[in-house]
């Protein structure tokens, strides 16, 4: 081959690039895909944390002592009204029927199903209002068994959101954002603190439907989901009937042993896997089929209610006995916090009410209000209550107007992110103190205002972690459960 030759094939092999066959050839488009992940692969996970082999969480956390080791959060999915239930106006009476104020609601958005009435008229709560305990906090006639847990919870009147409809709320109070693609801050808490218990997940999720007779508004996975953190953050749904977690009892013919021999052999193919590609979610597959194998002893034992006494199913109402109500989830959340679980997040739906309210409200407390008083006291019995931190709440709360036609009897509201209630109690929290206070209209807030990233600092202080610490690399940018945002609410610490 001639010099000449030489330099003209040296020129083509320089040419010739990975970079440049791949925006060249037709093979690209296949090869360059999986390619640029590969290389990109630093900017869409974090740099590998150290963990602390004990609990699986981050090495350092929590940052200080806790006083709370775990957290039942109790959401009441589709807004409690706060003016019914927490937030007394007998000042409204004297209003009733005539129209909102300018001045109270300064020009303040509300969502289309109320923007065309010709008038916003006061409807003032129909319900008595008593106080409870030394405390002395004011509870509706609906929730008379709070009043037996006035003195240990600490009652928040002034939390709010920029949110006013269901969807961006509920996502907000959950996730830290009001739009999809965030983990849900049960997700960060076992990301940064991870778990007590070995054979249980350190996240776990449950559902109860409405008592009221309106619709429920619906509920997405991602609300428990791990966003961006890898998939094994996730929340573990709890399910009423047949097996517990799908898919956890093995299919007919396979023996236990069978199934051991498989999850070594496919544990093999995902670590050979995990070292050639580098894919923390090939190390998540591995660490969760062994999670699944783990749970198909303890979820079993962890359901099985027939050792609890009489007197706890008295304790909390004759719907405990019922699989999937939220009486009998509350008991299975004490359950889940003997055991170390980490976060246990129950969803009760129902409680959007735009109109009938008098009769759907009063059928939702019902359902929730022995059950709910029943946790605390269950859990302070037991010596638990001291380091788990309870929340109760919706995702925003209820306008002072009426939507629709307002009668004597009967008036509908409309969702209200200006003001709403949220109790908490256990773990951290100062107990039987109320926090916040309301205009005359509990419309805006004129003392003490809590914003959702500020009650989402609190949980994470009471759990002993510097909210602004627990961090997450994604893109090129640091992310939090408070984003930019957030201040403790030392009010509310004990």
């Amino acid at each position: 081959m001639t010099d000449s030759k030489k330099t003209i094939w040296r020129d083509l092999n320089m040419a010739m690039t990975r970079r440049h066959f791949f925006r060249r050839s037709t093979a690209g488009v296949a090869l360059g895909i999986p390619a640029l992940a590969s290389l990109l692969a630093g900017e869409g996970y974090a740099a590998d944390a150290a963990v602390d082999p004990k609990t699986g969480g981050l090495a350092g956390f929590p940052n200080f002592a806790p006083k709370a080791k775990r957290v039942i959060y109790l959401h009441q999915s589709g807004a409690p009204s706060q003016i019914d239930l927490f937030d007394p106006k007998p000042n409204l009476a004297k209003w009733r029927g005539n129209d909102l104020p300018a001045s109270v609601r300064m020009g303040q958005r509300i969502t289309g199903m109320t923007s065309g009435q010709s008038t916003l008229p006061v409807a003032p709560s129909i319900f008595k209002f008593a106080p409870a305990g030394k405390s002395g906090a004011m509870f509706s006639e609906l929730l008379p068994q709070h009043a037996k847990i006035a003195d240990d919870i600490a009652l928040i009147k002034t939390v709010y959101t920029e949110a006013i409809n269901h969807d961006p709320a509920i996502t907000f109070i959950q996730t830290g954002f009001p739009q999809p693609g965030r983990p849900s801050m049960g997700a960060w808490v076992s990301y940064g603190l991870g778990s007590e218990n070995k054979n249980l997940p350190a996240f776990v999720v449950m559902i109860s439907q409405a008592n009221a007779l309106n619709p429920d508004q619906p509920l997405f996975s991602r609300l428990w989901g791990n966003g961006f953190l890898p998939s094994k953050y996730q929340g573990v749904k709890f399910h009423a009937g047949g097996d517990p977690v799908l898919y956890l009892s093995n299919p007919p013919g396979i023996t236990p042993t069978t199934r051991r021999r498989m999850l070594d052999g496919i544990g093999k193919l995902n670590r050979l896997l995990a070292e050639k590609y580098g894919d923390p979610e090939i190390e998540t597959r591995v660490t969760q089929y062994e999670m699944a194998y783990r749970m198909q002893t303890s979820v079993p034992e962890l359901m099985d209610l027939s050792k609890e006494p009489d007197h706890i199913f008295e304790l909390y109402g004759p719907d405990s006995r019922k699989p999937g109500t939220y009486a009998a989830n509350c008991l299975l959340a004490r359950r889940l916090a003997e055991r170390g679980v980490r976060f246990v997040q129950l969803y009760h739906r129902g409680w959007d009410q735009h109109n009938d309210l008098p009769r759907d409200l009063a059928l939702q407390c019902k359902g929730v209000d022995q059950a709910s008083a029943a946790l605390i006291i269950d859990l302070k019995q037991r010596g638990l209550l001291d380091d788990t931190l309870v929340i109760w709440g919706g995702e925003f709360g209820r306008t002072v107007y009426c939507q629709g036609k307002l009668t004597e009897t009967n008036y509908g509201r409309d969702h209200h992110g200006r003001c709403f209630s949220v109790w908490m109690a256990g773990g951290g929290i100062k107990p039987g103190v109320t926090i916040g206070k309301t205009d005359d209209y509990c419309y805006n807030i004129l003392e003490d205002p809590v914003h959702i990233h500020d009650l989402q600092a609190t949980i994470l202080h009471c759990l002993g972690v510097d909210h602004t610490k627990l961090t997450y690399k994604f893109q090129g940018r640091y992310f939090r459960l408070t984003d930019v945002a957030g201040n403790v609410v030392d009010k509310v610490l004990a």
